[in-house]
């Protein structure tokens, strides 16, 4: 007598644990599934088996191969579509003809006595006999009602609470002869329960139903197979156990390792060459795949760990599921009901919360908690926000999706019927990006006025001057065209405060989204003058006297970006010979590569120094920063380009405050001190410096990365008004930028970056405090150590990665140095420690 085994089904309620393995393949006590069904058939003497398959079925004939390593004959029928539970049996009939044969499914745990089944079966003369279990819940399955001799009188699949009216159900092991496949369409989808077993009935065919005693489990729910690797170490199922019983309910495979000082507590299974170290803890219905390996002060309770995983120090593993070749690194923590697929890497301090899927091959970021199923993105940051607002691969981490789900969270924290501006770069993606983020804004009841591409100064612009409460600003991630920035502003145009971000953060990862009734649906607009309203504003504030008298002349790159759409209705209006280039819209090339940077720069020195033009400027693509180029076209570092404007700034001024981050040289503090200017210093985040830039008596701004705040016109970056205010300064003042960048003194000013694990960074700190004792300190960002020559150096645990990073200035490069080597030691014994 054969038997077949049905091992096609794709267990999509299983994912991800079945996203790129089948269910038949998943293990259960270190064996597949599939496995103990055949080593069940062939304690029962089936020895001959047939085994239909379909999803990924190489994987599944890869593992069994003929069957000869269980001592059976196995033969592989595949389906090039699904077939059905029936059909899929049909499918295989060149192999069955010739005798009643047993159905059994190749992803159920069960010890039903198949041979007093087959009894049962003989003695009634039956067609079919359904292999029936009675259990507690009855919802996911078929039930099926018999009389006192065991005739089937009803079937009724997959019913609903209202609908139940028996515990008694089909368990998918069915006898059957031969003649049965006559009932089943050759090639079509058909199945036993819904199709053939009805008919069957209606014609009063001997169908039986065979109530079993023994252990039955449709592994078919993350739920479900945790509770089966329970019920095998607790002994309610019997099957083959490949392990040696340490102590009662301690199973040990061939070759583990356990270090003596390792606390354990059974029932537990610990597979071959695993390797639990001295002070890890494994509770109860624990199971460690192969080569596994708990590092000390690991805590698992209830996890199921497949082949290869690495739990790192500190790890905590409660009631989850952990792919194979998967590591979780230290104090990871993966909560109740998570799973974990395959060759993941969750990074220290992770948290996975409950309920939590983590799909294949992805990386959670060290430090992050992640409340929402990972699917798609190859990366899980800690927050959503970087230092560019929330970034990511274009339809891989940003996806249409995940802008509905950003906006809708934007919009939960506004009121209804307020209006947002949205805008984008020239770019393809940000373009149909930005439709999803409009669509999510109006169905939360949130006017639109979209200024459709734009320069980001433009959106800031009009975010802080319509009567708007925020605005939404697409663009492509500087350096990578594949990655696109959603950029969240404020009232006032400014990035969104931390605070605001974090409202933000909780709301999209609770997914508690604001949806408006029907009526309450919101409009879209498109304001007809954003450019010539924001040129018309920024020529009324911002000084350009003496331009038109200068007789001057500057080369500008647009870098193919946004500025293009504004500078020429801007230059007309100014005065000034201008040369421009890449001076259009480029949406097959939103950004630049570095060399691509460099490339464009060198044309700007030569076309600067060639054309004796007075200076040169290049904007980034959205117009929001930009580098300097001197008459002799030579490009000026971005640390000395802040130098330069300031020097121009505070020597028209001759009084005011400007606002630096802590990170800028103190060199500034000269020029600032020369001209009668007051510096002020803000923590490196660009939300602290524009929320200075907005104080009373403010000149100047800027970051030190070529991103400059013109406060007389607004407290925001904006590279097309440092240019103009530029042309007015260098008009008046009649130097030239080498002119002024020669009387500034040079800056001694090092940096450096020391890795720094998450769970250091507390100590590192501390460490520096205890370090700096007996020295001034400032706590603006991070900790700022000044020496009494006037040295400092500061000391700042970076907010997204797992280093921190040191700057240090000296009166010369030596000492700087030394600067910067005694306080890295620091960092890296209290990061070793």
């Amino acid at each position: 007598m054969k038997a077949v085994v049905m091992a096609g089904g794709e267990g999509t309620r299983l994912r991800p644990m079945t996203a790129n393995q089948p269910k038949p393949l998943l293990p259960v006590i270190n064996r597949p599934i599939m496995e103990h069904v055949l080593r069940l058939l062939k304690r029962h003497g089936f020895t001959e088996t047939v085994v239909t398959v379909q999803f990924l079925a190489a994987l599944v004939r890869n593992y069994f191969g003929d069957g000869d390593e269980l001592g059976m004959s196995l033969h592989y029928a595949t389906e090039d579509t699904p077939l059905g539970t029936a059909g899929s049996v049909k499918n295989a009939a060149d192999k069955l003809r010739d005798d009643r044969f047993l159905v059994i499914s190749g992803d159920a745990l069960t010890d039903i006595d198949l041979t007093d089944m087959i009894r049962f079966h003989r003695e009634n003369e039956a067609m079919v006999t359904i292999g029936l279990k009675r259990v507690p819940n009855p919802l996911e399955f078929g039930i099926v009602i018999v009389d006192d001799h065991g005739r089937v009188e009803r079937f009724l699949e997959k019913p609903t609470w209202g609908q139940v009216f028996s515990d008694t159900v089909n368990t998918g092991i069915y006898v059957m002869e031969p003649e049965v496949l006559d009932e089943i369409a050759t090639g079509e989808s058909v199945d036993w329960s819904g199709d053939v077993f009805p008919r069957l009935l209606e014609r009063g065919a001997p169908l039986y139903g065979y109530v079993a005693d023994g252990y039955w489990e449709d592994v078919g729910t993350h739920e479900s197979y945790l509770k089966a690797q329970a019920d095998v170490l607790s002994g309610r199922v019997k099957i083959d156990v490949d392990a040696f019983e340490l102590s009662p309910g301690i199973w040990v495979a061939e070759g583990a390792s356990l270090d003596p000082d390792a606390v354990l507590k059974g029932p537990l299974y610990i597979g071959d060459y695993a390797k639990v170290e001295a002070g890890a803890e494994l509770r109860e219905y624990t199971v460690l795949g192969s080569n596994a390996v708990v590092r000390e002060g690991a805590f698992l309770h209830r996890a199921v760990v497949h082949d290869n995983v690495y739990v790192g120090p500190g790890a905590h593993l409660r009631g989850c599921v952990i792919g194979k070749n998967t590591d979780l690194m230290t104090a990871a923590r993966v909560e109740e009901g998570a799973v974990v697929g395959d060759e993941c890497i969750i990074e220290a301090e992770a948290y996975i919360s409950s309920g939590v899927k983590i799909y294949p091959f992805k990386t959670i970021e060290a430090g992050a908690v992640i409340n929402t199923s990972v699917i798609w993105e190859p990366r899980a940051q800690r927050s959503l926000f970087g230092p560019r607002g929330v970034s990511g691969l274009v339809n891989v981490e940003i996806t249409p999706e995940l802008c509905v789900r950003l906006a809708s969270a934007y919009a939960t924290t506004l009121k209804k019927g307020t209006s947002v501006i949205t805008s984008r770069d020239s770019s393809r993606a940000a373009r149909a990006l930005k439709r999803a983020v409009i669509s999510a804004l109006n169905a939360s009841a949130i006017n639109v006025i979209d200024l459709e591409a734009s320069p980001l100064p433009v959106a800031r612009f009009h975010t802080a001057r319509e009567n708007a409460v925020g605005g939404i600003a697409l663009r492509t991630t500087p350096g990578d065209p594949q990655s696109v920035d959603i950029v969240f502003m404020d009232e006032h145009g400014a990035d969104l405060s931390p605070p605001a971000q974090r409202k933000l953060d909780r709301v999209f990862s609770r997914q508690e989204f604001r949806r408006a009734f029907p009526g309450e649906i919101a409009e879209l607009s498109f304001p007809a003058r954003a450019v010539e309203d924001y040129t018309r504003e920024l020529l009324r504030l911002v000084d350009i006297s003496g331009v038109r008298d200068a007789d001057m002349k500057v080369v500008v790159d647009c870098a193919g970006g946004t500025s293009s759409l504004v500078l020429p209705s801007l230059l007309g209006r100014v005065g000034v010979d201008v040369l421009t280039v890449n001076n259009r819209l480029d949406d097959a090339s939103p950004t630049e590569t570095l060399a691509e940077r460099r490339r464009d720069l060198q044309r700007l020195s030569e076309l600067v120094s060639s054309s004796r033009a007075a200076f040169g400027v290049r904007f980034d693509p959205v117009g929001e920063r930009v580098a300097l180029v001197d008459e002799m076209g030579q490009l000026i570092s971005e640390e000395r380009a802040l130098l330069v404007v300031l020097d121009l700034v505070a020597a028209e001024r001759q009084g005011g405050r400007v606002a630096l981050p802590v990170t800028t040289t103190r060199v500034a503090e000269q020029v600032c001190r020369f001209h009668g200017v007051h510096a002020e210093w803000t923590s490196t985040g660009i939300d602290a410096l524009t929320a200075a830039a907005r104080g009373h008596d403010m000149i100047f701004a800027a970051d030190g990365r070529g991103g400059f705040i013109v406060p007389e016109f607004g407290p925001t970056v904006d590279g097309l008004a440092v240019f103009l205010r530029l042309l007015g300064l260098v008009a008046r003042t009649r130097l030239s930028l080498s002119q002024i960048d020669a009387r500034i003194p040079e800056a001694k000013l090092l940096r450096r970056t020391v890795p720094t694990p998450w769970a250091a960074k507390g100590a590192v700190m501390r460490s520096v405090i205890e370090a700096a004792e007996h020295h001034r300190i400032d706590t603006t960002d991070g900790v700022r150590v000044v020496a009494e020559d006037g040295g400092w150096a500061l000391v700042l645990p970076d907010p997204a990665e797992a280093v921190t990073h040191l700057w240090a200035e000296g009166a010369d490069v030596d000492s700087a140095q030394a600067l910067i080597e005694h306080w890295a030691r620091v960092v890296e014994e209290a990061a070793g420690g």
